[in-house]
């Protein structure tokens, strides 16, 4: 009997969490790691670190210490092995502001070190609950569709990319166009 009762229970929790869940497919601790690895590409350079060495083991530190300031609201794995991602982050020092960031990337599983990593949008300052609704929806499309360029003029949804700033996946900055 305890045996069914622990396999009801394990089906009953993994059947509640739902597919775009980071918890869906990190532990805890295995997601903390990997949102780590996300600040460090989207948050600015730790203290002393420049665009070429933000990876460099010694600022890994400053970016743990970040983490309580990002939450990775979604997170979807397809078929092909991209995933897709949904990302609330600080805006400067506006604590009242928020920023969501919609992206995809690739995983090295071993080092869960995402690759291929982007940003393809970026939503303006907004309150939590603002950026929840906006950048969520926007996720959900790029989960339905795959791409979501036709949002892009959506100017109270999509802060980046615009006329003056686009995504280079070859600094993982944005960058003005001149």
């Amino acid at each position: 009997m305890k045996y069914y009762t622990s396999i009801i229970l394990f089906f009953l929790i993994t059947s509640c969490t739902s597919s775009d869940s980071p918890d869906y497919y990190f532990k805890p601790v295995d997601r903390d790691i990997l949102v780590t690895n996300i600040i460090t590409y989207v948050g600015p350079n730790a203290p002393y670190a420049s665009d070429s060495t933000r990876f460099n083991p010694e600022f890994r530190a400053s970016y743990e210490k970040e983490l309580p300031k990002y939450q990775l609201v979604n997170l979807f794995k397809t078929d092909g092995g991209t995933y897709y991602y949904f990302l609330i982050r600080p805006v400067g020092h506006l604590a009242q502001f928020r920023r969501g960031v919609v992206g995809s990337f690739t995983l090295d599983s071993a080092s869960l070190m995402p690759k291929n990593f982007k940003e393809i949008i970026n939503t303006p300052h907004l309150a939590e609950e603002i950026v929840k609704e906006r950048a969520g929806f926007l996720f959900k499309e790029l989960v339905k569709k795959g791409k979501i360029e036709e949002y892009m003029v959506m100017r109270d949804y999509v802060e980046w990319p615009d006329s003056t700033l686009q995504y280079s996946e070859k600094t993982n900055r944005w960058v003005f166009q001149r």
